[in-house]
C-alpha cells in the first residue's frame, strides 16, 4: 500500500496544496508549529475519518473557514484509489471513496495506516482506555465487522448506562433486553481480541528480540477485572451471568461493571510487569515493539503493509532504537516522518525532503 499524492484545502494552516509522495521514506522537517503534524493528521483523517488529535472537527479547519477538504490518493494491492473528505464547521462530514459518498464506518480499512506519536510512549504507563483503543483500532483496520459490533456495543452499553441513571433508587429496572444483547456482542468483542492478541504476542516478541539482541522475551497479557482472577471471561452466557450478578454494584454507581469497555492490557518482559518495574528504557523498547508488531499484523491481515507516519518520535528514541527502527522500515514500508533535524536521514538513499515553512512546501 502506498499514498501517492496529498492535497489539502483549508485544512488547519494550509490555504491549499498538493504534495507528491515518493514510495518510500518522506521526511517532512522544518520548525515547530511550522505545520508538520497537520499533514499526518491529514493522512489519518483519510483513514478513519477523524483525527487523532481533536474530537472536534472545527479544530481541522482553517480560521475563518466553514469548510475544508482533504483528498488522499492511494494504491491498495495494485490497484489507483482515492479517499475524498469534506469537513464542516457545522454539519457532518462528506466522505467518498472512488467519488462514491460512503459513511466513517465504511472508511475504516480502505487506507491502512499506522501512527506513532510521542503520545503513544506513555501507552504502557497510560489509561487503560488508551490500550483499549490502540488495539480496537488496529482490529477494526482489517475487520469491518469488529469496527461494526464495538460500535453496537457502544450504543447499547450508553442505553444501559442511561437507564440505570434514570431508574436511580428503585428495584426493577428493566435491563434484560440490554444484558442479553450486551452479553452476545462482548463475547464476540473479546474472542476477537485475544485471537488477535495470540498473533500479535507472536510479532511483538519476534521485533523485541530484534531491537534488544535476543535479551529479552516480551508478551502482552488480556486482564479483566471482574469474574475470577486468571479466568479470561468470554463466552455469552458467562458475561450475561456477571452481569446479572454485578447489578446491585452498578445501580448504586451508575454504570456498567462487567465488558470489554472494563478489560486492559499487561506488558511483560519475562516476568516483569513493565508497567510497575519497567525501566523507561524497557518501556520505550516495548512500544517500539508493538508498533512494529502493529505492521506485521495488518500485513498478515490484508496481505501488504499500511503505510507508517511517524510523528517526532526519533528525537524521543536514543540512538540504537532509532538506527533499528529505520533499518526495519527502509525499502519496505512507505513511511511519512516529522522532525526538526533531518541528521538521521542525510546517509539514507531513496528518502524525500519536504520543508514545511508557514503554511507553504518546498521539495528538497
Amino acid at each position: 500500500m502506498r499514498i501517492n499524492s496529498l492535497q489539502l484545502f483549508q485544512f488547519r494552516n494550509y490555504q491549499s496544496i498538493d504534495i507528491e509522495l515518493n514510495p518510500e521514506i518522506v521526511v517532512l522537517y522544518g520548525t515547530n508549529g511550522a505545520g508538520k503534524t497537520n499533514i499526518l493528521e491529514s493522512i489519518y483523517v483519510g483513514t478513519i475519518g477523524k483525527s487523532h488529535r481533536t474530537n472536534d472537527t472545527s479544530d481541522m479547519l482553517m480560521f475563518n473557514a466553514n469548510e475544508s477538504g482533504i483528498v488522499v490518493n492511494f494504491e491498495k494491492k495494485d490497484t489507483p484509489q482515492k479517499v475524498n473528505i469534506k469537513l464542516f464547521r457545522q454539519g457532518s462530514k462528506d466522505i467518498r471513496l472512488n467519488d462514491m459518498k460512503i459513511s466513517q464506518k465504511e472508511l475504516i480499512g480502505t487506507l491502512n495506516t499506522v501512527i506513532f506519536c510521542p503520545e503513544d510512549l506513555q501507552l504502557i504507563k497510560g489509561s487503560p482506555s488508551g490500550r483499549r483503543r490502540f488495539l480496537d483500532m488496529e482490529i477494526s483496520q482489517t475487520s469491518a465487522t469488529y469496527y461494526h459490533q464495538l460500535l453496537q456495543y457502544n450504543r447499547l452499553l450508553q442505553q444501559r448506562n442511561t437507564l440505570l441513571k434514570e431508574y436511580r433508587g428503585k428495584q426493577n429496572i428493566p435491563l434484560d433486553e440490554w444484558d442479553i444483547q450486551l452479553a452476545d456482542m462482548a463475547s464476540f468483542l473479546v474472542k476477537k481480541r485475544l485471537e488477535s492478541l495470540k498473533k500479535i504476542n507472536l510479532l511483538i516478541d519476534l521485533m523485541n528480540r530484534k531491537l534488544t539482541g535476543g535479551l529479552e522475551n516480551l508478551t502482552i497479557g488480556y486482564e479483566q477485572t471482574y469474574g475470577e482472577e486468571g479466568n479470561i471471561i468470554y463466552k455469552k452466557e458467562d458475561f450475561y451471568d456477571l452481569l446479572k450478578q454485578n447489578l446491585p454494584q452498578d445501580r448504586h454507581r451508575l454504570t456498567t461493571s462487567v465488558g470489554p469497555h472494563r478489560d486492559d492490557l499487561r506488558f511483560f518482559s519475562d516476568a516483569i510487569d513493565l508497567k510497575k518495574f519497567g525501566s523507561q528504557g524497557q518501556q520505550r523498547t516495548a512500544v517500539l515493539s508493538l508498533k512494529l508488531s502493529e505492521l506485521e499484523f495488518i500485513k498478515s491481515e490484508v496481505g501488504e503493509y499500511p503505510v507508517l507516519l511517524l510523528d517526532d518520535v526519533l528525537s524521543e528514541l536514543d540512538e540504537l532504537r532509532r538506527t533499528n527502527l529505520l533499518q526495519f522500515i527502509h525499502k519496505r514500508i512507505q513511511t511519512v516522518i516529522t522532525t526538526t533535524d533531518i541528521h538521521d536521514f542525510k546517509n539514507l538513499p531513496g528518502v524525500q525532503f519536504i520543508h514545511c515553512q508557514e503554511g507553504r512546501i518546498q521539495y528538497g
